[in-house]
C-alpha cells in the first residue's frame, strides 16, 4: 500500500505543477500532507515536516548567502568580462546563445556546485535572451542538463555518495567514465545547437548592434509548433541597479513581460543589467572581490568549513568591504530579497514533501518494489539495469537516499551475477543529467526563480532532453566496456 501511495503522491504533484493547477510551494506543503493523512500517520506530520526541515535548513541557509553573495558579486561587476566574453562570441545569433549557455554553465560547474553555476550562468545570459525574445526555458534547461552532468565530478556529490556507500576509491569510479560522460557532455552541445537553429529560426539573427538598436516589442502570446506561452513582472530595482540577476518572463518557448519601465517608455530595462556605468561597481575592488570568490570556491571544494558557513562569511565580508555604509549595505539585500524568499522557501516546503516520503516509509517500499521487479534472467546485465534505474530513481529520489539506500541492494544484486560493484557504482551516475532538474533539488529552485520560468514549464520542456542525454551517458559507457 505504501509503494502505490507513494508513486501515487509523487505522480499527483507533477501533474498539478506541470499543468499550473497550483503552485510548487504549496503543491510540495499540501500534496504530502494529504498523503500523510491518507497512510494513517498524520498524527506524526509535525515530526515528519521538522524533521524534513532540519536535514534541508543548512542548504537553505546555504543557497540564501549564496545567492546574496553572487549577487553582490554582479553588482560591483566581477563577472562583466565573463559576459562581456559571451556576447563577443554570441553577437545576437541565438543558435550561439544556446550554445554558449551550455559552454558557460559546463566551465562554471567545475566547482562542483549547482547553485553557483544557475546563478552565474543565468545572471550572464538572461539580458540576450529577454533582449531577443528567446525563450528562457531554453536557457533553464540547457543549463541544468549541461550541469547535470558535470554533477558527477567526484567533488560534485555522486561519485562521492557512491565510491562511500559501496566503499570504493571515488577516482576509480570516475576517471574510468571520463570518455562516457565527455560523450554526454557532447550531446548537450549538439541539444543546445539544435535548440538554437530552431530558435534562430523562430526568431531570426541579428548582430549584436542591430539587437542593442532593435525597440523592444512585446513577446507574441503564441508561437508554433512545438512551443508554448508565459508571461512574468519585472524586478525594476534590480535591474535597473546592474544586477543582472533576476527578472521577468516564463514560458516554455516565448514570455510577454509586464512589469518595469520598459512598457513606460519603451526602454528595456532587462538589457541594463550589463550597464557599465551602474553605481554598484567597484572596479577598484575587483582583484579583491575576484580573489575572494576564488579563495570561497577552494575552501568549498577542499571542505575546510561546512558550505553554509564559507557563503556566509564570504557575503558579510563582501557586503562590508563593497559597500561600507549601511544605507548601502541595506540596499543591496533588498535587492535580491526576492530571490532569497522565493529560493529558501521552496526549499523549505520541499522539506515537507521529503519529510513525508522518508518519514511514513514510502521512499523504501517504493526502492525495494523497484528493486524486486528486476526479472533474475536480468542479473548478468545489473550494471545496465542500474544505469536505467538511476533516472527514475534519482528524480523521486534525494541523492542520499538512492546512494545509501538502494544502490547497496542493486550492487549485492549484482554481485550475485559476477558484476563488480566498480560497475554498478559508475552506471549509478548515468541518471545525473535528469536529477538535476528534479522538485526534489534545491539548486534548481534558484535556477528557475531568478530566470522567472515556471518550474512546471521548465520540468515539461526539459526532461525529455535530460532523459536522452543520460541514455547517452549509459550507452557511452556500455560501448567503452566502462559498465
Amino acid at each position: 500500500m505504501l509503494t502505490i501511495l507513494g508513486f501515487a503522491m509523487i505522480a499527483t504533484f507533477l501533474v498539478l505543477i506541470m499543468t499550473k493547477k497550483m503552485s510548487p510551494i504549496a503543491a510540495l506543503v499540501l500534496i504530502p500532507a494529504l498523503f500523510c493523512v491518507a497512510v494513517g500517520q498524520g498524527a506524526q506530520l509535525g515530526d515528519y515536516v521538522i524533521e524534513g526541515v532540519g536535514n534541508l535548513a543548512p542548504t537553505a541557509a546555504m543557497l540564501m548567502f549564496a545567492i546574496v553573495y553572487f549577487g553582490v558579486m554582479i553588482d560591483v561587476g566581477l563577472f562583466d568580462p565573463i559576459v562581456r566574453g559571451i556576447l563577443k562570441f554570441c553577437q545576437a545569433d541565438p543558435m550561439r546563445i544556446v550554445v554558449g549557455t551550455a559552454v558557460l554553465a559546463a566551465i562554471v560547474s567545475l566547482d562542483g556546485d549547482g547553485s553557483t553555476t544557475f546563478m552565474i550562468t543565468v545572471s550572464a545570459m538572461y539580458p540576450l535572451y529577454k533582449r531577443l525574445k528567446m525563450s528562457l526555458v531554453v536557457m533553464t534547461g540547457v543549463a541544468a542538463t549541461a550541469n547535470g552532468v558535470m554533477n558527477t565530478l567526484p567533488w560534485g556529490g555522486p561519485t562521492a555518495r557512491a565510491a562511500t556507500a559501496l566503499k570504493l576509491d571515488a577516482s576509480e569510479i570516475f576517471v574510468p567514465m571520463i570518455p562516457a560522460l565527455a560523450m554526454g557532455l557532447l550531446a548537450v552541445f549538439v541539444l543546445a545547437y539544435v535548440l538554437g537553429i530552431r530558435e534562430r529560426k523562430r526568431l531570426g539573427m541579428l548582430t549584436l548592434d542591430e539587437a542593442l538598436a532593435r525597440e523592444p516589442q512585446p513577446a507574441p502570446e503564441t508561437v508554433s509548433a512545438g512551443t508554448g506561452t508565459g508571461t512574468g513582472t519585472g524586478g525594476k530595482d534590480r535591474l535597473r541597479k546592474g544586477t543582472g540577476a533576476s527578472a521577468s518572463g516564463t514560458g516554455e518557448m516565448s514570455g510577454t513581460s509586464t512589469g518595469g519601465k520598459e512598457n513606460e517608455d519603451g526602454d528595456d530595462e532587462e538589457f541594463q543589467g550589463l550597464d557599465p556605468d551602474r553605481s554598484t561597481l567597484r572596479p577598484k575592488l575587483y582583484w579583491f572581490n575576484a580573489g575572494l570568490t576564488a579563495a570561497l570556491l577552494t575552501a568549498m571544494i577542499m571542505e575546510l568549513m561546512p558550505i553554509p558557513v564559507l557563503f556566509l562569511l564570504g557575503a558579510a565580508l563582501a557586503l562590508t568591504v563593497n559597500f561600507p555604509h549601511m544605507p548601502d549595505q541595506r540596499a543591496r539585500i533588498a535587492a535580491h530579497a526576492d530571490n532569497v524568499l522565493n529560493v529558501s522557501g521552496m526549499v523549505f516546503a520541499a522539506a515537507v514533501f521529503t519529510g513525508v516520503l522518508t518519514g511514513t516509509g514510502m521512499v523504501e517500499h517504493m526502492a525495494d518494489w523497484v528493486v524486486g521487479a528486476v526479472p533474475e534472467a536480468m542479473g548478468p546485465h545489473m550494471a545496465i539495469v542500474t544505469g536505467l534505474l538511476s533516472l527514475p530513481l534519482t528524480y523521486f529520489m534525494s541523492n542520499d537516499g538512492f546512494y545509501f539506500g538502494v544502490l547497496p541492494v542493486l550492487a549485492e544484486a549484482g554481485a550475485a551475477h559476477g558484476v563488480s560493484p566498480l560497475e554498478i557504482a559508475r552506471a549509478s551516475l548515468a541518471g545525473q543529467a535528469l536529477h538535476m532538474s528534479s522538485p526534489l533539488v534545491p539548486a534548481v529552485y534558484v535556477l528557475v526563480g531568478m530566470a522567472k520560468v515556471e518550474f512546471g514549464d521548465h520540468t515539461r520542456f526539459t526532461v525529455k532532453w535530460a532523459v536522452l542525454t543520460s541514455l547517452v551517458v549509459l550507452a557511452a559507457g556500455v560501448l567503452f566496456g566502462i559498465m
